[in-house]
């Protein structure tokens, strides 16, 4: 199982955990909603769980809970800019399909097994 980090995507979760005050990582995972299935979700992650992976990429931390390793196998996190808005943004191999505007997915079968 492989996550990495683009070198923004990593400064920009640093300088969100140093602004924050603590936490050791960004948490990922993956929730049912949307009209295409599923959504990815954000947190700050304090500590590492027992259900937990840990990556790093350039020097910084993320986290997944195991059962969503299947569903986020091969992908990287990157950050961008785009007029006003910014985001992290996950270019997943696993996505089959995705809704018109682009807030959820839907996995391809394998991933889904």
């Amino acid at each position: 199982m492989t996550i990495t980090l683009t070198e923004n995507a990593a400064r920009q979760i640093q300088q969100q955990i140093v602004k924050r005050g603590n936490g050791i990582a960004l948490r990922i995972g993956i929730k049912k909603s949307g009209c295409s299935g599923f959504s990815y979700t954000y947190d700050f992650a304090d500590e590492i769980k027992n259900d937990d992976q840990l990556y790093t990429s350039h020097d910084t931390k993320v986290v997944i809970d195991t059962s969503d390793l299947p569903f986020l196998n091969g992908s990287q996190i990157d950050f961008v800019q785009e007029g006003l808005s910014s985001y992290f943004k996950l270019n997943n191999p696993n996505i089959d399909s995705t809704c018109g505007c682009g807030e959820s997915f839907n996995l391809k079968e394998s991933a889904k097994v």
